[in-house]
C-alpha cells in the first residue's frame, strides 16, 4: 500500500487523486485532467513504489473537490458539482469497488462527477467526451460509442458467457444500419441501444427476443426490467429513438410480444433490428443458449428464419443473412479474417486491446488461464496467441512450452505481451520461437499493426489457405466477383447433388470450367444455375492453358442474361 503523506503531496501538486489500490496487482488507479502528464505519472510510480499507475480522465473540478475533501477535511468540497451521474452509472462502476484508498464516500462524490466522462483505459484517453456535449440533438461521436463499448464490456466481464455481447451486438447492428442505409444520426441512436440494451437486465436468464417468446421465466423477467435502461440513462440526452429501440426489442412481428404495443412494421426499426442482433449474438456465442450449444453462422441464420414472421421482420431476416454469411465467407476467400486468441487474466486490458482489433477486422477468442488458452487452441481455427506471462496457476512460458508439444501450437504464432520485467525472459521467448516480446504499457495500434505485419509475412511463406462452405451461405456469381475483385488464383471447386464441377482462376480471371461433359463458358454458365451445393477453393492449383478468354464481368453478365430468360440448370 502506498505511503499515504506521499500521495497526499503529489495529489496537492499535480492534481492528481487516488482512487483504487489493488494489492494483489499492484497497482494503483488514480484520476487526472491530464493524463498525457505521462513524467507525472512515472514520478507518482517511483514515489509511491506501486508496480504500475493507471490513469482515468476526470473534470478539473471534480479532482480538486476531492482532494480538498480527502486531504483538507472540507465536506461539502462537491456540493456544487453535478451529481445526477452516479445515479446513471452506479451499476457500471462495481467492478471499481473494492480497495479503496480513502473512505467510500469520497469515491462516491468523486463518481458522482467525474465518471460520466471518463474513459477506461490509457488507449482510449485521448478519445474521452463528454457525454452530455456528444448526445445533444443525437449522438455524432464515434468516442462516445467506443466509450460505452469499455463500459459495458467491463461489466460483462463478470459473465464469462455473455463478455463482450453487448460490443458485438453492435457490431452486427452497424453492419445492419449500413446494409438499410440509415443515416449517421438514426444509426448511432440505435447502436447506443445495442450496447446498452442489457443495462441492469442481467438476471439469471439472458433475455432476447426468442427465448422471452419461449419462455415464460423470460417473459416476466423482460416485462420487469424492459425500461430499467431509460431509467438509467434518462438524463444523459441520448436520442428518444435509443430508448424505443431498447424497449420494442422483444415486441413480436405477429404482434404477441413484450409489452404487446405494436406490430409488424409499426415495431420501431431499431427494435426490429435489435430482436436480430441480440439473438444471433446469442445463439453464436452464449452456450446456455435455448439450443445449449454455440451455433455455426449458418445456423443460427436459419433459426432466425424459421421465426421469419412470427418473432422476427422477414425482410430484415433475409438482410441479415446475406450481411453476415455473405461478410464471413469474403473474408475467408480474401484470406483477411483472422483470429486471435487473448490470454490474460486483466478483463480490463484484455477489453480495450480486443476492441482495437476488432475494428482492426479480428475474430477475438479470450482465454484467462494457461487451462482455458489450452482448450480454445486445441479447439483449432486459432491464427495467433497473445499472452501475457503472469497467469494464475501455470504461467505463461508454461502454457507456451506445452503448446510446442502438440501439432496445434508447434508453429503457432505467439506473441508475448507482459508487465514481468525478468531480464532473462526475452531470451526464453525467443528461444520457444515467439513473433516477438512486448513489455506492456503498449500502444495497441502499433502492437495490431506489427501482429498484422508479421502474419502476413508468415502468410506469404506458407501461401493461401483453403476455404470451403454452402452456396446456401453466399451464391457462386457473388464469390465470382469476390475471387476476381480480390484478383484470387486457384480452383473452385463445385459439388451439387451428384455432380461436380471447377472453376479455374488466375489471379482474378477466370481461365476455365468444367461440368459434367461441358468445358469452357458453357459449363461455367451452366454452374451459375446452382442454388444448392458446396464449394472449396483450393489455392494452390493452375489450369496449364487458358481456355475462356472473357472478363468475368462479361461472363457474369451474359450468365445473368441466361438466368433472366428463364434457361434451366442444374441444382
Amino acid at each position: 500500500m502506498p505511503d499515504g503523506n506521499v500521495l497526499h503531496r503529489f495529489a496537492e501538486q499535480h492534481q492528481i487523486f487516488p482512487v483504487l489500490y489493488d494489492p494483489d496487482s499492484g497497482g494503483l488507479s488514480v484520476v487526472t485532467a491530464d493524463p498525457n502528464n505521462l513524467e507525472a505519472l512515472r514520478e507518482l510510480q517511483l514515489a509511491s513504489g506501486v508496480k504500475e499507475v493507471r490513469a482515468f480522465v476526470a473534470r478539473p473540478a471534480s479532482v480538486k473537490a476531492a482532494i480538498n475533501k480527502a486531504y483538507g477535511g472540507d465536506i461539502h468540497a462537491f456540493a456544487i458539482l453535478d451529481r445526477s451521474a452516479h445515479e446513471q452509472f452506479s451499476s457500471m462502476l462495481n467492478v471499481y469497488e473494492r480497495n479503496l484508498l480513502s473512505d467510500e464516500q469520497i469515491a462516491r462524490d468523486l463518481a458522482d462527477s467525474n465518471y460520466r466522462e471518463r474513459t477506461l483505459s490509457a488507449d482510449s484517453l485521448s478519445k474521452n467526451v463528454s457525454a452530455k456535449a456528444q448526445v445533444a440533438g443525437g449522438i455524432t461521436s464515434e468516442a462516445y460509442l467506443d466509450t460505452l463499448n469499455v463500459l459495458i464490456g467491463l461489466i460483462e466481464n463478470n459473465r464469462p458467457d455473455l463478455r463482450g455481447h453487448s460490443g458485438h451486438v453492435a457490431r452486427l447492428t452497424r453492419k445492419m444500419c449500413e446494409r438499410v442505409g440509415l443515416s449517421a444520426a438514426d444509426s448511432n441512436a440505435i447502436l447506443a441501444a445495442a450496447y446498452l440494451h442489457d443495462l441492469n437486465k442481467m438476471g439469471a436468464y439472458h433475455l432476447t427476443a426468442l427465448n422471452v417468446s419461449e419462455y415464460e421465466g423470460h417473459r416476466i423477467a423482460a416485462e420487469k426490467g424492459l425500461t430499467a435502461p431509460r431509467r438509467l440513462m434518462e438524463n444523459c440526452g441520448l436520442p428518444e429513438a435509443t430508448f424505443e429501440a431498447i424497449e420494442s426489442m422483444y415486441e413480436r412481428y405477429d404482434g404477441s410480444g413484450v409489452p404487446g404495443q405494436a406490430k409488424s412494421k409499426d415495431i420501431p426499426l431499431g427494435g426490429r433490428l435489435l430482436a436480430i442482433t441480440d439473438t444471433y449474438a446469442d445463439l453464436t456465442q452464449n452456450p446456455r443458449n435455448p439450443f445449449r450449444k454455440t451455433l455455426r453462422p449458418l445456423e443460427a441464420c436459419e433459426v432466425l428464419s424459421r421465426y421469419k414472421e412470427s418473432i422476427f421482420d422477414p425482410n430484415l431476416v433475409d438482410l441479415f443473412k446475406l450481411t453476415i454469411t455473405g461478410d464471413d465467407i469474403k473474408g475467408r476467400l480474401l484470406g483477411d479474417r483472422r483470429t486471435a486468441l487473448l490470454v490474460d487474466p486483466d478483463a480490463e486490458e484484455t477489453t480495450v486491446l480486443e476492441l482495437r482489433m476488432i475494428q482492426q477486422g479480428f475474430l477475438i477468442k479470450i482465454a484467462r488461464s494457461a487451462e482455458q488458452a489450452v482448450r480454445l487452441a486445441e479447439a483449432g481455427d486459432v491464427d495467433v496467441v497473445i499472452s501475457e506471462l503472469d497467469l494464475p496457476g501455470p504461467d505463461g512460458f508454461v502454457l507456451l512450452t506445452e503448446a510446442r508439444k502438440h501439432p496445434w501450437g508447434k508453429d503457432m504464432p505467439w506473441v508475448l505481451l507482459t508487465r514481468r520485467q525478468n531480464r532473462n525472459d526475452p531470451q526464453r521467448a525467443f528461444e520457444l520461437g515467439v513473433l516477438d516480446f512486448i513489455a506492456k504499457p503498449a500502444n495497441s495500434d502499433l502492437l495490431i499493426a506489427k501482429i498484422k505485419q508479421m502474419l502476413e509475412q508468415r502468410a506469404a511463406k506458407a501461401g493461401p489457405r483453403g476455404v470451403s462452405g454452402s452456396l446456401s451461405e453466399m451464391g457462386l456469381p457473388d464469390i465470382v466477383q469476390v475471387l476476381w475483385h480480390g484478383r484470387k488464383s486457384g480452383s473452385l471447386k463445385i459439388r451439387s447433388r451428384n455432380e461436380n464441377g471447377e472453376i479455374h482462376f488466375v489471379e482474378g480471371n477466370i481461365y476455365n470450367a468444367l461440368w459434367g461433359k461441358l468445358r469452357g463458358e458453357e459449363a461455367f454458365y451452366a454452374m451459375l444455375l446452382i442454388v444448392e451445393g458446396d464449394f472449396a477453393l483450393a489455392p494452390h492449383t493452375r489450369p496449364p492453358v487458358r481456355v475462356i478468354e472473357e472478363t468475368p464481368e462479361a461472363l457474369l453478365l451474359e450468365g445473368m442474361r441466361r438466368m433472366d430468360e428463364g434457361q434451366q440448370g442444374p441444382g
